[in-house]
């Protein structure tokens, strides 16, 4: 039973795409159509229906925050989730998405809500964590924790994430979104002045990924370059990609 439970932690069985019921497919279509010709207060209204009917579906909460993020309605989307998670307080995928669109509300907010938005996505993905250890939300909040300025000291517990995220997609077949582990972990070490360290896991992320400029990138940079590399990849203004498209879609496969 413990080794089973391992494999299906490497699965990511609790972010899959779950089988919706025909009301939550039906109220889905209706968003996509409504996406397509630009009406997207229908769209967040339609998802909203389809993820309070399939609230571990994650292609419905992923397209909704991303229909958020377009119609920059992030307080909408921020409110909806707090009301899922107390009426299913047990939902990893739920507080995950719910981590996730403070994420995306950060390059919106002033310096110091960004701060609060930050701290308040790191509470919700801890939640997910400890519900479900899986490789995404080891991975989501270890990366989350090297965004956070020197002085606060996240960055050790970014590398201890990542590094449990990479022990885990070694367990199982290679999915091409498994590059963004070495990646994080690479600059986790970087960010932790343990920089023979993250040329080493950037050197093995790209044996498995040998087209990744990320990577290479990384490999080709030295001192202060290299820091500055890292440290662009941090900065608060930019808008992170929280689209949780290739997981769904490598669920669906």
């Amino acid at each position: 039973m413990r080794k089973l439970k391992s494999v299906l932690l490497v699965m990511i069985a609790a972010t899959t795409v779950s089988m919706a019921s025909p009301a939550a497919d039906a109220n889905f279509r209706d968003a996509m159509s409504a996406v397509q010709a630009n009406d997207l207060g229908k769209a967040m209204h339609c998802l909203e229906l389809a993820i309070a009917d399939d609230p571990e579906n994650v292609r419905y909460a992923s397209e909704y925050r991303q229909v958020a993020i377009r119609s920059k309605d992030f307080d909408r989307s921020i409110d909806y989730f707090s009301k899922l998670v107390a009426n299913h307080p047990r939902s990893a995928n739920l507080h995950l998405n719910y981590g996730f669109a403070y994420v995306d509300k950060i390059p919106a907010a002033g310096s110091i809500t960004q701060v609060i938005l930050a701290n308040n996505a790191l509470g919700e993905f801890t939640k997910a964590v400890e519900i479900y250890p899986n490789w995404i939300a080891l991975y989501t909040r270890g990366a989350s924790y090297l965004f956070w300025p020197k002085i606060f000291n996240k960055a050790p517990l970014g590398v201890a994430d990542l590094e449990k995220a990479l022990a885990l997609q070694k367990r199982g077949p290679t999915k091409p979104y498994y590059v963004r582990t070495y990646i994080a972990l690479g600059d986790g070490y970087c960010k932790t002045e343990q920089m023979e360290r993250a040329k080493e896991i950037w050197k093995e992320g790209l044996s498995k990924f040998p087209n990744d400029s990320r990577l290479k990138d990384r490999l080709a940079l030295h001192g202060d370059q290299l820091v500055t590399l890292i440290e662009n990849n941090f900065d608060p203004n930019k808008r992170v990609d929280t689209d949780l498209r290739e997981i769904w879609l490598d669920a669906r496969e």
